[in-house]
């Protein structure tokens, strides 16, 4: 191992600095069930309409990835936008939250994706 990834181990003020901005910008499932009830966030599926249309997370709305560019406007910059995408090998929901923040959205990624909400969780879904 590196010296220097020794070194930062012992560095607590960049550690807190990682995880403050880890908590600031992601959350799990739990606590987005938990958002999702006191209606503070604006859910976005950024996965393909086609299984967007088979499952979705309870009050997302689908602006698949691809048309996120064109679309973004329907989105507010007073409410925290919350993108998930297909599971936590996925970076989608990565790439839709950082071309958000570029435009001034105030963005958040729910990590574990879809799979993580349905299957490790057992969260409820809205079908079609």
């Amino acid at each position: 191992m590196s010296e220097k990834f020794k070194e930062l181990r012992f560095d607590t003020d960049k550690a807190m600095e990682y995880f403050a901005k880890n908590l600031a910008y992601t959350l799990g499932p739990v606590e987005l069930k938990e958002m999702l009830e006191e209606n503070k966030v604006k859910l976005i599926d950024v996965r393909a309409k086609e299984d967007y249309d088979i499952s979705h997370l309870p009050t997302a709305i689908n602006i698949p990835y691809s048309e996120l560019k064109e679309k973004m406007l329907l989105l507010s910059k007073e409410d925290i936008n919350v993108v998930y995408c297909y599971n936590h090998l996925c970076h989608l929901g990565y790439r839709a939250a950082f071309m958000l923040a570029e435009s001034e959205y105030p963005v958040m990624v729910m990590q574990g994706g879809f799979k993580s909400w349905t299957e490790e969780f057992h969260f409820a879904t809205d079908f079609r």
